[in-house]
């Protein structure tokens, strides 16, 4: 009897576990590889690694994936969609240059052409100064900072001679600077992340309306790949927008896709 049991248990076994192989295989068959999706890249199949990209990114987004789903989107002469990727990597990597460099390129074969409006110029530096890495890089430097604040305050308090407690102090007080300056801009990047404002017009062109109503006034228009900010969310089926120059309206929620 134990014995017929244990047959019993051992088929159960062997037949779980073969269902729980067949269940994984179809996945990982289908799982794909960066070094898959960077081949058919370099291959100028760019319709299969837009496709293999855009698998990757549901697994977890990062800067390099957005980044090179904008290159293939780019090849494909897909530029609302490459505007879109490369906007998506230089959140999440705002100091690198590549980055930059290509989307300013993307940019250009936009059709609207819209001039900045003027802000102060420490305005400007500070949210240069913000962008020049990511919030990773701030949060890493902080850490940094703050172990040099450290090691900086025990020379101060423990050294012999006068001019190595001067190096500690004034060291120490520069390197508390750099420290609580890293965790403002980690935080204002965390923002910039956690709370997204930024879009991107997705279809050929859209009115840009003065109330959230079809019926409503005709603004301007504006044209796909063009950058807004969305500054009203509440009203469903529609956004208000504002864009570069300070020009605002409202336009439907389907027309453009947040960064």
């Amino acid at each position: 009897m134990e014995r017929y049991i244990e047959l019993k248990v051992k088929r159960w076994v062997k037949w779980i576990l073969s269902f729980y192989l067949l269940t994984l295989l179809p996945f990982s068959a289908s799982a794909v590889t960066k070094a898959e999706a960077d081949s058919a890249y370099v291959k100028g199949a760019y319709q299969q690694a837009i496709a293999d990209y855009e698998a990757l990114l549901k697994h977890g987004a990062s800067a390099e994936l957005y980044y090179n789903l904008g290159n293939a989107y780019y090849r494909t002469e897909n530029i609302t969609k490459a505007v879109l990727n490369y906007e998506r990597a230089l959140m999440l990597s705002p100091g690198d240059r590549d980055i930059r460099f290509n989307l300013q390129i993307a940019r250009g074969k936009t059709i609207d052409k819209i001039v900045p409006e003027s802000e102060m110029f420490f305005i400007t530096w500070y949210y240069a100064l913000v962008n020049l890495m990511s919030v990773d890089a701030w949060a890493r430097l902080a850490i940094i900072s703050l172990s040099l604040v450290i090691v900086l305050l025990l020379v101060y308090l423990f050294a012999n001679r006068i001019w190595l407690r001067k190096v500690g102090f004034f060291c120490g007080l520069l390197m508390l600077a750099v420290f609580v300056l890293s965790n403002l801009f980690a935080w204002q990047q965390k923002q910039n992340l956690l709370f997204r404002k930024g879009a991107i017009i997705m279809v050929p062109s859209v009115v840009v309306k003065s109330t959230p109503a079809k019926n409503g006034t005709d603004l301007f228009i504006l044209h796909e790949g063009t950058k807004v900010s969305i500054t009203d969310g509440s009203m469903r089926g529609w956004l208000e927008i504002r864009i570069a120059d300070g020009k605002e309206g409202w336009v439907e929620r389907n027309k453009l896709e947040e960064i």
